[in-house]
């Protein structure tokens, strides 16, 4: 007789929806204010269906060649979401949620080195997001957030390689570029993600 299966425990991870990566932030990413528009929409019709609820922020203090006075926009990069500035700090709709009680832990990223991954963030008491996933148990992540190209594909790929089941969000996503984001959609999939659609509330 074959053991039952484990029930599934599910979080979001909602990657890095700050000031600087909205229009009009130092580093933009196209569509980036209406994603996080829906995603806090999606998170107040959707909490109850996650175990745990995780934001990050990029937080750069020193972060050494990742800031460029002539930035190649692959590895190095205009200075953002420096460390106490406006531009770090959470988007309007993700602070809402956060005040509202949608959001369970807030890790930060990036303070002495690029750091693109969710997975290199930490919380405020020093735990890592692996810590925090396996405290509740967690084996599928749903990712969503800026940039579909870099921190959300990072994400997605070290939650696989650590052994989560993971899928993406795409509608709560946005990418640098559509090429990029296209090509990174492509990336997460051939690694094993699911990625869905039509997950924005009222779509």
């Amino acid at each position: 007789m074959s053991s039952p299966t484990p029930p599934t425990v599910t979080a979001l991870i909602v990657v890095d929806e700050q000031i600087d990566f909205c229009e009009d932030g130092a580093l933009a990413v196209p569509g980036g204010n209406a994603v996080c528009e829906r995603t806090a929409a999606y998170l107040e019709a959707m909490w109850s269906s996650y175990k745990l609820v995780v934001a990050t922020r990029d937080w750069h203090e020193d972060p050494g060649d990742h800031f460029s006075a002539t930035p190649d926009f692959v590895n190095s990069w205009p200075p953002h979401c420096v460390a106490g500035t406006p531009g770090a700090e959470l988007h309007p709709a993700i602070k809402r949620v956060l005040v509202e009680g949608l959001i369970d832990a807030v890790a930060v990223k990036g303070a002495s080195s690029a750091a693109y991954s969710a997975f290199e963030a930490e919380g405020v008491w020093g735990d890592s997001l692996g810590q925090l996933l396996q405290h509740d148990g967690v084996t599928e992540l749903h990712v969503v957030g800026l940039a579909s190209d870099y921190c959300v594909k990072a994400t997605v790929l070290d939650g696989l390689a650590a052994g989560y089941d993971v899928v993406v969000l795409a509608d709560l996503t946005a990418g640098v570029t559509d090429a990029g984001a296209a090509a990174a959609m492509e990336e997460m999939m051939a690694a094993g993600a699911r990625v869905r659609v039509g997950m924005s509330v009222g779509a």
